[in-house]
């Protein structure tokens, strides 16, 4: 059997083992997600659809819309807290819709390595939760990842800031960090898009310049419209699961239960999975493109902006100073 088999039985069978029997009324939970049917996320998600299928008897049951059918981030975490979906698979992007501090675990520059962004999360894990609960009524449930950002560009070399002058980097349209950045550097364009957009934009040649993780850039066709890589990577792409508390709530206790340690597992399964998918991708991007690790003195250039872009977010109010100050601590 391949091994890949071998790890998604087993997955089944711890989820299948997290609880005893006993559902009773018949449930289905709608989740939202950009994440592509085929891609490593949707493969996790439905190992965990079919574990809480089968230890409920069917009668509560997950059902996933893929492939941003149901919107980008904004749009379902509209439609979660409307009532028209009951959960959604998103990135920091959405999670900062919820509650903006979050997006503060992204700012470039502050950690290096996955460890030191798993301390710094578990640290703000419970006020971050508690905040979204408070402020929208929504449980912020199953952290996980997305990966590493690389700088991706097409028909030019990323070198220092000073080299993305007079380019069109993609801005996701939520996504004050970014802004903030090209800002610091000037002479830059932005192209604000959804993650839908994107495709079509490269397509027709009005990006030149993607952050983003290398299993991002494949499962979302991204990268063969890019031949430019960076190796360098200045921060990562955090995710969760994020339900309604008031659809949740409205389970049979025994219900939320099977729900909520079912997908513990699946979460620590998809932070390992997703982790290892995105480096082999970034393997595979390193042979097909044209890379290059930044020189000593073009990382000083970077992190001088990098400095610059917390300053501003800070003075300007985006986060509160106070969380700037500890997470930068944090990351050292």
């Amino acid at each position: 059997m391949p091994r890949k088999s071998l790890v998604v039985l087993a997955l089944v069978s711890l989820l299948l083992l997290a609880l005893p029997r006993g559902a009773r009324a018949d449930n289905v939970l709608k989740f939202g997600s950009l994440a592509p049917s085929s891609s490593p996320w949707a493969q996790v998600l439905r190992v965990w659809q079919r574990a809480v299928n089968e230890r409920s008897h069917g009668e509560l049951r997950l059902q996933f819309y893929w492939n941003g059918t149901q919107g980008d981030e904004s749009d379902m975490i509209g439609k979660v807290k409307a009532g028209q979906l009951d959960g959604a698979a998103v990135s920091a992007i959405g999670l900062g819709r919820i509650h903006k501090p979050i997006l503060a675990l992204m700012m470039p520059g502050l950690f290096g390595s996955w460890n030191a962004l798993d301390k710094a999360r578990a640290s703000l894990r419970p006020e971050f939760q508690q905040a979204a609960l408070r402020d929208k009524g929504l449980l912020i449930a199953g952290w996980g990842d997305v990966g590493r950002v690389h700088m991706f560009s097409r028909g030019f070399e990323v070198t220092g800031p000073s080299s993305l002058r007079g380019q069109r980097p993609l801005v996701n349209r939520d996504d004050d960090i970014s802004r903030t950045l090209y800002q610091v550097i000037g002479g830059v364009t932005p192209v604000p898009l959804s993650v839908p957009e994107v495709l079509p934009a490269l397509n027709a040649g009005s990006l030149s310049v993607v952050n983003a993780p290398s299993l991002v850039c494949e499962q979302m066709q991204w990268a063969g419209r890019l031949d430019h890589m960076v190796l360098d990577s200045a921060t990562m792409v955090i995710g969760a699961m994020v339900l309604s508390d008031r659809r949740i709530s409205q389970l049979p206790a025994d219900q939320r239960e099977l729900l909520t340690q079912t997908g513990e597992v699946a979460s620590r399964e998809l932070t390992r999975r997703i982790r290892a998918e995105d480096d082999a991708a970034f393997a595979r991007l390193r042979e097909k493109m044209t890379t290059r690790s930044l020189s000593d003195s073009e990382k000083a250039e970077w992190r001088e902006v990098f400095r610059t872009v917390r300053d501003r977010l800070s003075q300007q109010g985006v986060f509160p100073p106070e969380l700037i100050a500890r997470i930068e601590k944090m990351g050292g």
